[in-house]
């Protein structure tokens, strides 16, 4: 399909998620002619530039999908329940990537760069038509996924992960709420806390305050779901936790896997590339939260053995949470245009 042919939307273009997903669209070179930009009236006539011109964000509706081939919906679950509907009535193809829309029927979720390495998944087609709903999994299960798929073909006996969260996790909302805390912390004055009912700034937690509008450990749950449902059996499921931790964007992570025999490092290292990671090994700097932004690949560090565990071997890595997943919805976007 040429260029000046392919429509897209992203919905929700305001969001993080979406500011992101527009940025990637642009440097990953996608061949879309028109980008439209879409999102809930309070944000609409929002001016902001697409490929280096003016554009005007616009408001949701009936007609707003219209002569589309992907529309990405980036904003929230619900904003992705209540439009998602109007997407597929005009026949454009949806990419979710809030997971609002994981329980209709037919959606497909989808990570490309695991194809290779998996066996196909059970078919989600409807009877008589074509899938025209994709979930892309949030960073954090692409990351497991991931390890998983490559780390199977070693039989581990164990697999545990442990995500660091950004504040990032709870949009532009749970970012200024952090930076707030910290200006004021170090000010000595009361912090806010309406975004996370707790003190985000120089603590680590396992849960958010319970007056908090979500629930890290619903969170907790749709991860596992995510990992769940994408896997459906063709690898382990890892054993995984969140730690809410004082950073605004990218996730740092910590692997343990234990093997019954001896792992071959090299051999780990290839098939984890192979599962779109990039690894680094002890010459180069360590990869963190930092070094990481805008980095469509997660970053880990080779193997290191667990000094008391025979057979127990550590990994840590980074990822930046918003990219990881534009760059997958975009793959899922360009596998479709080349089939």
């Amino acid at each position: 399909m040429g260029s000046e042919l392919l429509r897209v939307a992203i919905a929700g273009a305001t969001s993080l998620r979406g500011k992101d997903l527009k940025e990637w669209t642009e440097e990953s070179s996608f061949p879309a002619g028109e980008i439209r930009l879409l999102d809930e009236e309070m944000a609409a006539g929002t001016l902001t530039e697409v490929a280096g011109e003016p554009s005007i964000v616009q408001p949701v509706d009936e007609s707003s999908f219209a002569g589309l081939r992907f529309v990405f919906f980036t904003w929230s679950e619900a904003f992705a329940l209540r439009h998602g509907p109007a997407a597929e009535r005009a026949g454009a193809t949806t990419i979710d990537l809030t997971g609002g829309l994981s329980g209709a029927a037919g959606a497909r979720r989808w990570i490309p760069g695991l194809d290779g390495l998996l066996s196909p998944p059970a078919t989600h087609e409807k009877a008589g038509g074509r899938v025209s709903l994709y979930l892309t999994p949030s960073a954090s299960a692409i990351v497991s996924c991931a390890f998983s798929a490559a780390l199977q073909a070693f039989s581990p006996t164990r697999l545990a992960i442990v995500f660091l969260y950004p504040v990032s996790v709870r949009g532009q909302a749970g970012v200024e709420e952090l930076q707030k805390q910290t200006v004021n912390l170090l000010s000595f004055q009361s912090m806010p806390q309406e975004v996370f009912d707790a003190q985000v700034a120089f603590n680590l937690l396992d849960r958010w305050g319970p007056s908090s509008g979500q629930r890290l450990s619903i969170m907790r749950e749709a991860l596992d779901q995510e990992v769940r449902s994408y896997l459906a059996g063709r690898a382990p499921i890892p054993a995984m936790t969140l730690v809410q931790a004082p950073i605004f964007f990218g996730q740092a992570f910590s692997v343990y896997a234990e093997f019954s025999e001896p792992l071959d490092t090299e051999a780990a290292a290839a098939r984890l590339e192979a599962a779109g990671f990039l690894t680094m090994d002890g010459d180069e700097p360590e990869p963190s939260n930092v070094s990481i932004a805008g980095s469509p690949q997660a970053v880990i560090r080779q193997a290191t053995r667990d000094p008391g565990v025979e057979g127990g071997y550590w990994f840590w890595g980074v990822a930046d949470n918003l990219r990881v997943a534009s760059a997958n919805a975009i793959s899922i976007a360009e596998k479709l245009l080349a089939s």
